[in-house]
């Protein structure tokens, strides 16, 4: 047996439609402005400061060790760590937390 709508409840089941997409395109801009945006600022950022490295620029890895870089290819950089000069490292750019230019001094 079929049920038919009458005019006040066809417009109430409308009516409740739109505020469902009203609330989803509210949750949408939320997640947008305080989760993706701010991630995509922060990674054009990181970009920005890994593509100015130069040699002889102090650097602090993600692990905490402050370090001079004493050689740059494409995607790797050979890190000297603390006064012994033997211990050199190579590791990846993505791997440097901050960047301390050499003539800033």
């Amino acid at each position: 047996m079929g049920i038919l709508l009458t005019g006040g409840e066809a417009a109430a089941g409308a009516g409740s439609g739109i505020i469902m997409i009203v609330y989803l395109v509210l949750i949408g801009a939320f997640f947008y402005f305080f989760m993706i945006r701010p991630q995509k600022k922060e990674q054009k950022k990181m970009a920005a400061m890994l593509s100015t490295l130069e040699v002889g620029d102090c650097v602090l890895t993600n692990s905490g060790f402050y370090g001079i870089i004493i050689d740059i290819t494409d995607d790797t950089v050979i890190v000297e760590f603390g006064n012994n000069k033997n211990c050199r490292i190579p590791m990846q750019k993505t791997a440097i937390a901050q960047v301390e230019k050499a003539d800033a001094e």
